[in-house]
């Protein structure tokens, strides 16, 4: 693993791990963390278990940062529109680090922040939302999502995961969320929560595979 500092194009310096891929890297990939003010950051065990298969059998190298104001990253919390920035370095970062396409990999906060960046980036090729924060009581506290036109003119491939028992995603207005990305995969996955509790594994290895699909198409 290896510590990394870069810099925001509004001049904060962020902190994060870079995780080579085993062998010759088939791309790069860049994880986004949950909400800052609710104990996210880049060490949660979801983001390291997606990490690692990533890495080891997914040929990706992946980059896992801590938005601002988190940890030994500048800055304050900028309500997911500064994190716009940060996601914008991030990618820029391990771009340095090896060639082919860019994945993004979102859990709730990060994965509202990923879907927006990823609309405006063609760089990315591939999204995975987990979690993403659709529900309407939390989509009215100042959290919009990307308008119809720009969901639909997305040309990413995107896997939007969530748990059956998730109040912040619920599967229903996550499958209408999907129905506006032209190509877009939901799972639902059974017996869990926002929080993927004891699930990491399993999660890891759904999201994985689905990126090892879009490395070869």
């Amino acid at each position: 693993m290896q510590p990394v500092r870069f810099r925001t194009d509004d001049g904060l310096v962020l902190e994060g791990e870079i995780r080579a891929a085993d062998g010759v890297p088939r791309g790069t990939a860049v994880l986004c963390h949950a909400h800052p003010r609710h104990g996210g950051s880049k060490d949660h065990p979801i983001l390291w278990a997606i990490r690692n298969d990533l890495a080891a059998k997914r040929g990706l190298t992946v980059l896992a940062f801590n938005f601002r104001g988190i940890m030994g990253s500048e800055g304050t919390y900028g309500g997911g529109e500064a994190e716009l920035l940060d996601a914008a370095a991030a990618i820029d970062r391990v771009r340095e680090e090896a060639d082919g396409p860019t994945v993004m990999v979102g859990w709730s906060f990060g994965a509202w922040v990923a879907l927006r960046h990823a609309v405006a980036d063609r760089r990315v090729t591939a999204v995975v939302l987990l979690g993403v924060p659709v529900a309407q009581e939390v989509r009215s506290k100042r959290r919009p999502l990307p308008s119809l036109g720009e969901l639909e003119s997305l040309s990413a491939k995107v896997l939007l995961v969530a748990g059956d028992g998730d109040e912040y995603c619920p599967a229903a207005e996550m499958r209408n969320l999907a129905g506006w990305i032209p190509s877009a995969e939901v799972v639902v996955v059974p017996g869990t929560d926002h929080f993927f509790g004891r699930r990491e594994p399993e999660v890891a290895e759904l999201v994985g595979t689905w990126v090892e699909s879009t490395l070869q198409t």
